[in-house]
């Protein structure tokens, strides 16, 4: 008893060990107007919708329309994720976001000798129209805002499978509203690396922005992926500079193909993390917000307001959630999500408690989306543009990271610039540094983490709620079904096709390829026969691991085109 009771004496008098954000930016004990310069506070941080939107991009804001609910979703055959969406649209989604499996972000089919065990695992296979026709059975494309979480070198392929579907149905492209998530340079530190060179991957990039400006004007043809940056284990503000210059570096490409800056700047969109340190975490989004801002006006000379909104949406950090007690995930992701609202979001998505386990159980799913519902029917928090602007801490620490990042950004470019950065792997250098400080201060218990180093309990027998199973015959079906469909199509139509796209991708960069690959997905080529052709025409091997040949038409050579 005696030992239990200096716990509780030891629980009472606990007071925090670690001054600093989880970024680690020392904190002072009191923040006050000293701090704060508010004379500076029209040009500096303004009201919301004024530039530079440190409060917000709308002035509004949720009052106008609330953030879009969306929630990621992608596993067995695309029928096995359609079956989730439409549970997702019962349970009160208001947008769609589906993300591909493995094999699909490599620009491999499911029938390659290497995706053996992974198609349908981590995502939804993506490898043909056919495949797209499944996915979306009785999903109304010309109503619903589709994310596609597609982010690899095939990012034009599969956006051209969705085109191709919406025009099958009779529906105009240029009246389809969604997302492409479309960030290539960045799955290098996805696994992805082996089928993303950089040259490939900024084309590919820079096609489908240019292909959706000039053609889908109510699609956003780039997410700017600052989440996946994140879960390397970098900072908040590293985040934002890693982010903003690769965005930078994309927006110079589009540049080079002779749009006007305020012709695509509109429709960029970021898709940044929600981490677990309250303050810091809305702070680092103020922050990206002006300082995108900044960029596009002084840097760009943008003159559109609209080109100097950044635009966001929110994955709550899964780095941050960890398996033992999984029920505390939800609260996790509940303060998270919180973060993302008082930050000003325009699109959100919660983690389900059970991630770290496996895939979202539907109940799981169902938790996340209900955190979501909460937040904006119950608390409030939805009724006050900017309800924490004018904080002498928040306004502080969003100068502070805005500062930090700004600093990082010059970095880069003094070590020619992010590309470069990319090429010589001093970003891989930078985020391998941060995560392994992290660890350590982990290991040490410098940070604690309930149920990893502090409040630790026996491991659980079983997972609260169950866990998701891919259905075990689904691998089986998806490969049969592209079997099937390499057999039923008119494979003459498939060859013409890919000999139009090798020659169009022969024209060289700045010659778009989304035209051509509409044409290759209408005529049921595959993925891995889309990617592989455009490959072999910059000058890369047709298949990235060596394990499939390329159609016999694709021997036909350039003189004799």
């Amino acid at each position: 008893m005696a030992e239990k009771t200096d716990k509780m004496i030891e629980a009472y008098y606990e007071k925090p060990g670690r001054i600093s954000t989880w970024s680690g930016l020392p904190l002072e004990e009191v923040y006050t107007p000293e701090d704060l310069d508010v004379l500076d506070y029209a040009t500096k941080i303004a009201d919301p919708g004024e530039y530079p939107f440190t409060r917000g991009i709308f002035r509004n804001m949720y009052r106008g329309r609330y953030w879009t609910r969306r929630e990621v979703t992608g596993y067995g055959t695309p029928s096995d994720t359609n079956k989730r969406l439409k549970y997702q649209i019962e349970q009160g989604v208001s947008g769609l976001n589906v993300i591909i499996d493995v094999p699909t972000n490599l620009g491999l089919d499911s029938d390659h000798p290497l995706a053996g065990g992974e198609v349908g695992v981590q995502g939804v296979p993506l490898t043909s129209l056919r495949d797209m026709e499944y996915l979306m059975e009785d999903v109304p494309m010309d109503k619903l805002s589709m994310s596609l979480i597609v982010s690899s070198c095939i990012t034009p392929a599969c956006l051209s499978m969705y085109i191709a579907l919406a025009k099958k149905r009779g529906i105009d492209p240029a009246t389809l509203s969604g997302t492409v998530q479309n960030d290539p340079l960045h799955t290098r530190y996805c696994g992805i690396r082996a089928s993303a060179p950089l040259d490939l991957a900024y084309k590919t990039a820079v096609d489908t922005i240019e292909y959706c400006t000039r053609n889908m004007p109510k699609w956003y043809p780039i997410n700017v992926n600052l989440y996946d940056i994140r879960e390397q284990g970098v900072s908040a503000p590293q985040e934002v500079a890693f982010g903003l210059s690769m965005a930078r570096l994309y927006v110079q490409g589009v540049l080079n193909r002779g749009l006007g800056i305020d012709d695509f700047a509109p429709r960029i969109a970021f898709y940044c993390s929600a981490h677990i340190d309250f303050f810091e975490e809305i702070a680092k989004l103020r922050a990206a917000r002006r300082l995108w801002a900044r960029i596009m006006k002084e840097e760009f000379g943008a003159k559109d307001p609209r080109s100097w909104r950044f635009r966001f949406g929110i994955h709550t950090a899964g780095c941050s959630l960890v398996s033992q007690q999984p029920l505390n995930n939800i609260i996790r992701v509940a303060y998270e999500a919180l973060v993302a609202v008082l930050a000003g979001v325009q699109s959100l998505h919660c983690c389900s408690y059970d991630e770290p386990i496996a895939l979202p159980t539907e109940e799981a799913v169902r938790i996340a989306i209900r955190t979501q519902q909460i937040l904006a029917y119950e608390t409030g928090v939805a009724n006050v543009s900017d309800p924490l602007g004018g904080s002498y801490y928040i306004e502080t620490l969003t100068d502070r990271i805005e500062d930090e990042a700004r600093r990082i950004m010059a970095e880069i470019d003094s070590r020619g610039g992010m590309m470069e950065c990319l090429r010589t792997e001093w970003i891989d250098r930078e985020m391998e540094k941060a995560a392994l400080a992290y660890q350590k201060e982990v290991e040490r218990g410098e940070r604690k983490i309930v149920g990893v180093n502090v409040a630790v309990e026996s491991p659980e027998e079983c997972t609260p709620g169950g866990v998701h199973r891919i259905p075990a015959e689904a691998e089986k079906v998806q490969v049969e079904n592209l079997r099937k469909l390499r057999a039923e199509r008119h494979n003459e139509g498939v060859d013409r096709a890919l000999l139009r796209l090798a020659r169009t991708a022969e024209q060289g960069e700045k010659i778009n390829l989304v035209p051509a690959m509409i044409e290759a997905a209408e005529a049921y080529a595959t993925l891995g026969e889309i990617l592989g052709t455009v490959r072999m025409a910059m000058g890369f091997s047709y298949d990235p691991f060596g394990k499939t040949r390329s159609p016999a038409c694709l021997s036909i050579t350039k003189s004799e085109g």
